[in-house]
């Protein structure tokens, strides 16, 4: 790759099946969390580049998109997985380097990619309606149609796996889409476009906007010919957002972040929980909604396992996407900033910092390089086990009993995921039960991307679900059919 050619002529939008510089010319510089160089830019769209978005997937719906039934969708979609896996290896090249990630770390996301175009492809032609039950004369069917115009605000974290995530669902229902990919990592949405067009998929039902936040997701999200919308992000963003669909009474789906606790009774297999605890919250350097990052330990148990978990914090490695160690670096400045400052507020606070990783010699100065942190006992007040940090920090609090520890997981604004660790049958079900959350693992944590399982949160976390079938239903409307006959 020619780095001064990539910094001088930005990379184009994808509208309308066209590929389409910002009308400006404005462009965003693209920086390596690595080493912190600008190694390309991306067209800035603003307004008008939404406008001609949804206008394009508007066209779509009314031509060659809107004319396929879901068997014909459903081959489109399952050409582009097999793009997407005869690329995969130059799609994780350009994801690591997009976004700091190991590089197979990078390689895990893309075959996730591919998975959600394979099931949702699939599942293009399963949607099915409802009779109901009415009075003598009537009959009465439901059925389940696409919104319309979908629009999907993604975060920098998981990019491709983001774009899988709201973007097969909607197709695989019939809609129209416009993406907004985040700033910092727009290349991999980009490729990809290029890859769906190459598999067959009609000009307009996919469309690209790269932009800023408050330009290009705000006038995708207040647009008046949008028919719904997801966003993954932060609460305040999110809340943002969502005001501005409201205008337009538009529809979303909503996630927002998450506080998950790995709650480990007496009777758990430590060492099987070990490993998965630790990777839960250094994977993607603590950048993930779903990282673990509240350790909950039965007191009798907690200065033994916890002392165990400090040993293991010790030997993480820090690095460059090409090292491939533990986790990279985080995605930029403001991240580093962000995660260097509750460090250091929990120091300064008196908390016991009882380990740290290690980063790996030769990384380059100008990298975002940060040290996963282990604290503990953190006090349950504290921002360290009530605020999302978005970076590889683990709190460590200690439980009394299953009450307790039930009161603890649900004492944050959060509710996406949680974990138990106990080899009690009756425990399992009563903490997951009582814990609030999307989803609860037992005996587990994280599922490889977890396609086929329903998630989303509660409370401050957001609402609607994203993956599994229930995404099809979020996906589209219902219509209710009344015939009378005599």
């Amino acid at each position: 790759m020619d780095d001064m050619s990539d910094r001088q002529t930005p990379k184009p939008m994808f509208i309308g099946g066209q590929w389409t510089l910002a009308q400006d010319g404005d462009a965003i510089p693209v920086v390596s969390p690595a080493d912190g160089r600008v190694f390309a830019s991306v067209s800035r769209g603003k307004a008008h580049e939404v406008d001609q978005a949804v206008k394009a997937a508007q066209r779509a719906l009314e031509g060659a998109w809107g004319r396929l039934d879901g068997v014909e969708r459903g081959r489109v979609m399952l050409r582009i997985a097999e793009k997407v896996l005869q690329n995969a290896e130059e799609l994780a090249q350009l994801e690591a380097r997009d976004t700091g990630k190991p590089i197979s770390t990078a390689r895990n996301d893309l075959a996730v990619l591919a998975r959600y175009f394979e099931f949702y492809g699939g599942a293009a032609d399963k949607v099915h309606g409802q009779v109901v039950p009415f009075q003598n004369g009537y009959t009465v069917t439901v059925l389940r149609e696409p919104h319309g115009v979908t629009a999907h605000i993604i975060p920098w974290n998981y990019p491709a796996q983001m774009l899988g995530r709201t973007l097969a669902p909607s197709l695989a229902m019939g809609n129209a889409t416009v993406l907004k990919p985040a700033e910092d990592t727009s290349l991999s949405a980009l490729k990809f476009a290029e890859l769906a067009t190459e598999a067959g998929l009609p000009e307009g039902a996919l469309n690209i906007v790269t932009g800023l936040g408050e330009e290009a997701g705000a006038a995708l999200a207040s647009h008046p010919g949008i028919n719904f919308l997801t966003f993954t992000g932060s609460n305040e963003v999110g809340t943002l957002v969502q005001q501005a669909a409201a205008r337009n009474a538009v529809k979303c789906v909503l996630e927002l972040g998450g506080k998950s606790p790995q709650i480990v009774f007496a009777d758990a297999d430590l060492d099987r929980a070990l490993p998965i605890i630790v990777r839960a919250i250094i994977q993607n350097a603590g950048q993930t909604c779903t990282a673990g990052s509240r350790l909950l330990v039965e007191r009798k148990i907690y200065d033994d396992f916890v002392g165990r978990v400090a040993t293991r914090f010790r030997d993480v490695r820090v690095g460059t996407p090409e090292m491939d160690l533990d986790c990279g670096p985080v995605m930029n400045p403001a991240q580093l900033q962000r995660v260097t400052r509750y460090v250091e507020n929990a120091k300064a606070q008196g908390i016991v910092l009882l380990a740290e990783g290690q980063i790996a010699p030769g990384v380059p100065e100008g990298g975002y390089y940060v040290r996963p942190a282990l604290f503990g006992p953190v006090p349950r007040a504290n921002a360290l086990a009530q605020e999302e940090v978005f970076g590889p920090v683990l709190a460590a609090l200690p439980f009394e009993d299953e009450a307790d520890a039930i009161a603890l997981a649900n004492g944050t604004d959060y509710g996406l995921l949680a974990a138990v660790w106990t080899e009690s049958g009756g425990r399992q079900q009563r903490v997951s039960k009582a814990v609030r959350c999307g989803q609860v693992f037992i005996n587990c944590y994280g599922a490889g991307g977890g396609v086929e399982l329903p998630f989303g949160g509660v409370k401050r976390s957001g609402h609607g679900r994203e993956k599994g079938f229930l995404a099809l239903e979020e996906m589209s409307s219902t219509k209710t059919l009344v015939q009378f006959h005599g």
